[in-house]
């Protein structure tokens, strides 16, 4: 390679290599020749041997049409070819031509450049091109049983060699960093062995791979040959003429060296493609001259293309073990968290799965702030002061390094403990990472030879020079860890999608399993929104209904919150018991108290009492919700008249619901199916796989529902019709008890105002209502207080503080919520009891009788 002119810079680099023009050096190999054309068939270019090619014909001049030249059958097959050429990289090849009419045949290839059609020209092969296309069915039987990508190419590389001849045909495998090694190597027995050996990247240069893609074949038939020059050899545009796509372009003379070096006298590559990536090469040596016919290159040609396709199908078949791998490690890694715990404290179960799919010698998980780690990794202060770099990378792409510090110099600090890296972002604002880690593994690359350049001057100023020995040479290489193959990479793409979705499900508030189906989710949700509707709008006509039944304010207040009060409680039932078996008739109970408050007699439940267990309580709820809803708008329950009769049935099988209405108004069938309707009939089959069976008579609705009787548990000594009903007289407490100062914390002023109501009522002699932390703290300073109600949540603050100053000045107290979960935390907090709201006088006065206990004892 040439230095460049005085006036420019004259360092000499291994990118030097890369800028070779090595596609545009003006000369061919000396066994064909080309001849360049217009469009309209006139000779542009021709090599300087075209007469000696074509057997001692006329030298063919510049200028003239190529058709005073050929034959004009051969002209019109020419033609037809061109027509062919459709992409820029089209080569069309025609085999035994008859150029000259009558004379010696040629084997032509044909391909554009620009403006022009390049025709190469060689003497054709006595053997056909057919006889050498069937060598290659064999080798493909041979071929196609094998799975092992290194059994592949030892065999295709034996097969290759006894097909084209050469001496030496090895498989040479690129990595990503342009290097390669020789993975399979076949050889004549006196050669040393070059299999596992390594080239640098500067012996396959970067413009070189490129033409690889582009030109699969290359061919260097006898290295001591002078090459033969292209006249005229600039195009009339300037430059050289692109040789890119032509079989018999010259050779670099650095690269001619390099081969001299190694003795070499031919030489030729085939490039394997997988995927549209350069994957690698057949490279071919031959220590003699050897001239190969254009249809036996045409068929090893062929032959590479084959063979690629064999290595993209084991790939292929690996990435299908790899997917189902994927899908094993996501199901693992989903029930290794799915009792809830974050994703830092999921650490310890979370990598032995991941351990057995991608190998590392420790583990580092950073969400939220929160960091720990397993094994072989960096500390909390250490890995800290990466995140800065880490963030200035794509949110959604895996890193991937061998040696860290390389990229991130702050890794140095511990680059003892983890020098590789696999970092796996697994959010997007704050930043979180899951991090693989690797240690260090000092490694001996063998080299083919010392694989830097040194910078020789000559006759044209400095160039690089091709090493002189090929003899193994070895490298110590240190700061580095094992490299990440390609499955390990994107299995952690499938990792990051599950740790994604493990992140989503563990920041979900309620941080519950999923243990329904999304069917089921959805299902849930819709009812939720369902019955908040309906509730919102039963309230609003239990007022407008109630109001005919009161006589004075009094009254109308007691009624509204009898119902109110029993609509909550049914709520409770579907909610609160999901612990341990409850009472069917209770569930059907406090569904109907919401609507028939005081009329209870409407309601005739006969039978036997069953426990329903808790995964179908919540199923029945929803479906005895809807009938009694639908018996209330449309059945007997909606007049002053009807009433419902509900028989419970038990056997050894399980339990069947009759249920049926009378008296009411005439039922007609409803004329759409609403979600309503779809709980009714569906819910029961899909989730217990029971039966529901509805029938809109004219008398009334009559429906049976069975429920199997793994969910049932069956009272047979207490009977349903002997249960206790509870509704509005649970509300009719008698009595008062005695308490001096109340202190009421409530940042609902409505509420606050009935509690304090109700306690004064109660016989409380003074109530302090206050609807803030800050307020309660100056009232319990400024008075002293028998007893405190605290509502726990205080819109963005609490009542802890206010609990705990109570708590050190002996005073008792109660909590307030709408949580359930709250009674957790009673004993911690100090509180000696918990209403859940919505509550009323009924729960206000046990709050008064147990302090009153208290008081005593």
């Amino acid at each position: 390679m040439s230095s460049a002119p005085e006036s420019l810079d004259r360092s000499v680099d291994l990118s030097n290599c890369d800028r070779e023009p090595i596609h545009k050096l003006g000369a061919i190999q000396d066994f064909g020749a080309l001849i360049a054309v217009t469009s309209d068939w006139m000779v542009a270019h021709r090599s300087a041997n075209t007469a000696q090619i074509l057997s001692g014909g006329e030298q063919v001049e510049v200028g003239i049409p190529l058709d005073r030249v050929f034959d004009s059958e051969a002209m019109k097959v020419l033609r037809r070819a061109t027509s062919l050429l459709v992409g820029d990289d089209d080569v069309e090849r025609l085999f035994a031509i008859d150029l000259l009419g009558g004379r010696e045949k040629f084997d032509c290839s044909l391909h554009a450049t620009g403006d022009l059609v390049v025709l190469e020209i060689e003497p054709s092969s006595h053997e056909g091109f057919d006889r050498q296309l069937r060598m290659i069915q064999p080798i493909m039987r041979q071929l196609e049983p094998v799975d092992d990508l290194e059994e592949l190419c030892r065999i295709a590389a034996d097969r290759l060699k006894d097909m084209l001849g050469f001496d030496r045909v090895m498989v040479y495998r690129f990595h990503p960093d342009g290097s390669g090694d020789v993975i399979a190597e076949a050889r004549e027995d006196h050669l040393e062995a070059f299999l596992g050996l390594r080239y640098p990247h500067t012996d396959i240069p970067k413009q070189a791979r490129a033409l690889y893609l582009r030109n699969r074949f290359r061919i260097i038939s006898d290295i001591e040959a002078d090459p033969v020059p292209i006249e005229p050899e600039q195009v009339m545009g300037g430059g050289a003429l692109d040789l890119s796509m032509s079989t018999l372009r010259a050779v670099s003379p650095i690269h001619i060296e390099y081969l001299r070096n190694m003795g070499v006298g031919a030489s030729l590559s085939i490039s394997i493609i997988v995927r549209g990536e350069l994957w690698g090469l057949f490279a071919c040596h031959h220590y003699s001259a050897k001239v190969l016919p254009y249809s036996l290159r045409t068929t090893a040609e062929l032959f590479s293309e084959l063979f690629s396709l064999m290595v993209e199908r084991v790939y292929g078949r690996a990435e299908a073990s790899f997917l189902a791998t994927g899908r094993e490690m996501h199901d693992r890694l989903m029930r290794a968290v799915a009792g809830g715990n974050s994703l830092v404290g999921s650490l310890p179960e979370l990598r032995p799965i991941i351990q057995r799919v991608i190998p590392h010698d420790g583990i580092s998980v950073y969400v939220d702030g929160h960091y720990d780690s397993r094994g072989s990794a960096p500390n909390s202060e250490e890995f800290r002061a990466l995140i800065p770099m880490l963030n200035a990378a794509a949110s959604s792409r895996v890193i991937a390094t061998e040696c860290l510090t390389e990229r991130i110099p702050q890794a140095e600090v511990f680059a003892d403990r983890a020098a590789g890296a696999l970092i796996i972002p697994i959010s997007r604002s704050p930043r979180d990472y899951f991090v693989l880690w690797r240690r260090e593994l000092r490694q001996v690359v063998t080299w083919a030879g010392n694989p830097v350049k040194s910078v020789e001057t000559g006759p044209n100023g400095d160039r690089l020079t091709p090493r002189k020995s090929f003899e193994a040479w070895q490298q110590s290489v240190e700061g580095c860890a094992k490299e990440w193959s390609p499955t390990e990479r994107q299995i952690s793409e499938s990792l990051r999608v599950t740790l994604l979705e493990v992140i989503l499900r563990l920041t979900d508030e309620a941080v519950q399993e999923r243990a329904k189906a999304q069917q089921q989710q959805e299902l849930l949700i819709s009812e939720l929104n369902h019955r908040v509707r309906n509730i919102l709008n039963l309230i609003r006509g239990l007022i407008n209904q109630s109001r005919h039944e009161a006589i004075d304010v009094e009254a109308f207040a007691k009624l509204i919150g009898g119902r109110i009060n029993a609509l909550a409680i049914a709520h409770d039932n579907i909610t609160r018991e999901n612990w341990s078996p409850a009472s069917l008739v209770d569930l059907i109970q406090s569904e109907a108290e919401a609507y028939v408050s005081g009329k209870m007699d409407r309601l005739i439940i006969s039978g036997e009492e069953a426990l329903v267990s808790p995964e179908a309580y919540t199923v029945l709820a929803l479906v005895f919700h809807e009938m009694i809803t639908n018996s209330v708008k449309y059945g007997s329950l909606c007049d002053r008249s009807g009433t419902l009769e509900i028989d419970v049935r038990c056997d050894e099988s399980g339990m069947t619901v009759l249920w049926k209405e009378r008296g009411g108004p005439p039922v007609k069938p409803p004329e759409r199916r609403g979600f309503g309707t779809t709980i009714i009939e569906k819910s029961i089959p899909f989730e217990l796989n029971g039966r529901a069976q509805v029938d809109y008579k004219l008398s009334g609705v009559e429906a049976e529902f069975w429920i199997p009787g793994r969910f049932i548990t069956c009272q047979p000594n207490g009977g349903a019709r002997e249960r206790r009903r509870n509704g509005g007289d649970r509300a009719q407490m008698q009595g008062k008890i005695g308490v001096k100062n109340v202190l009421v914390v409530e940042d609902s002023m409505i509420i606050a105002i009935d509690t304090e109501e109700c306690l004064l009522d109660l016989g409380a002699k003074d109530v302090a209502v206050q609807g803030t932390v800050a307020g309660a703290l100056n009232a319990i300073s400024a008075q002293p207080f028998d007893l405190a109600l605290l509502d726990f949540n205080l819109g963005n603050e609490s009542s802890e503080k206010i609990a705990e100053v109570l708590r050190e000045k002996g005073v008792p107290f109660w909590l307030a919520t709408g949580y359930g979960e709250m009674s957790e935390r009673l004993e911690e907090l100090g509180a000696q009891g918990l209403l859940v709201k919505p509550y009323g006088r009924e729960e206000l006065a046990k709050m008064l009788r147990d302090y009153a206990a208290r008081d005593a004892s």
